[in-house]
């Protein structure tokens, strides 16, 4: 099973810890980079939201998904079901596939 956590915090709450990107606070589902593109597509529909913040093993956010893009990764050519989220982001937390 694939682990969703959705935290809610005021726009100027930071995490105790972590990197410069950490600092950047994205309101939005947190999702783990092992959950797969269509699974991510559907908690955003779920979660009735256009992105996703994806964490690593430690809970610290490595990127930021977003709907159009995870769609454009589904649609695309090299697309498979069992590319996920770690797959399609880099350390900047832009989507590092299908550019």
């Amino acid at each position: 099973m694939t682990l969703v956590q959705t935290q809610t915090r005021p726009v100027n709450a930071h995490p105790g810890h972590g990197t410069p990107a950490d600092t950047r606070d994205v309101a939005g589902p947190r999702v783990w980079g092992d959950m797969t593109v269509e699974v991510a597509l559907s908690v955003m529909v779920a979660a009735r939201t256009g992105r996703l913040v994806v964490c690593d093993e430690d809970g610290r956010r490595v990127g930021l998904v977003t709907r159009a893009r995870l769609t454009a990764v589904r649609d695309s050519l090299g697309y498979t079901d069992r590319i996920r989220l770690r797959d399609v982001t880099d350390g900047n937390g832009l989507l590092a596939l299908f550019r």
